[in-house]
């Protein structure tokens, strides 16, 4: 059986390469920066809206991020990593909303609701959720932004850490160890 580390490697080298193709041509013709935008608004958009809480807010930011990367792509030198550059972008515009309004959606919200009709897993999901949020809580802003970048813009561990600054093996290695002190936590309050 093939060694999925390398194919994954491969699949992401090869992605990488398009979008530099994609973002040359973009650098060329602001049209062709359509499939740039396609690829990353959603991941952007949940983004945001994780952080705002109010759907027409991220709508608004996300709209300012794109225009930020488009008005900026000729200065930009791609090195394989324009989803660290784009959600450096939005952390900047995230920054500059919560200057003005000084509000952060709750991780319950961002939780999705149950589709199981069954009201005993509805409300062993909606406690688990709370103390997955309670958890959340308790960690400094450094490690919950970890946490919004893996698992609500779904970034890979290479662009986290060129965000966060450090290496691809660092930040899972941070993420991982977060994971484990949250699940302590969560075992804690369950007692």
């Amino acid at each position: 059986m093939p060694d999925p580390v390398p194919q994954r490697a491969q699949a992401d080298l090869i992605e990488e390469e398009a979008i530099g193709q994609l973002v040359a041509a973009a650098k060329d013709s602001p049209a062709a920066f359509a499939p740039l935008y396609y690829r990353y608004v959603a991941p952007v958009y949940r983004y945001i809206l994780s952080r705002t809480g109010n759907q027409s807010e991220a709508e608004d930011l996300t709209s300012q991020v794109f225009l930020s990367a488009l008005e900026g792509l000729a200065g930009y030198n791609h090195r394989g990593r324009l989803a660290a550059w784009l959600f450096g972008i939005a952390r900047f515009k995230i920054a500059d909303h919560f200057r003005a309004s000084h509000r952060e959606l709750p991780l319950e919200a961002v939780l999705g609701q149950s589709t199981d009709p069954d009201p005993l897993t509805h409300v062993i999901e909606v406690e688990d959720a709370h103390r997955v949020a309670q958890a959340f809580r308790l960690l400094v802003e450094v490690d919950q932004e970890l946490i919004r970048l893996r698992f609500v813009a779904e970034l890979s561990y290479a662009d986290i850490g060129e965000i966060v600054g450090c290496s691809e093996g660092a930040a899972k290695k941070r993420l991982a160890r977060l994971l484990a002190r949250m699940e302590r936590q969560m075992e804690v309050s369950r007692g």
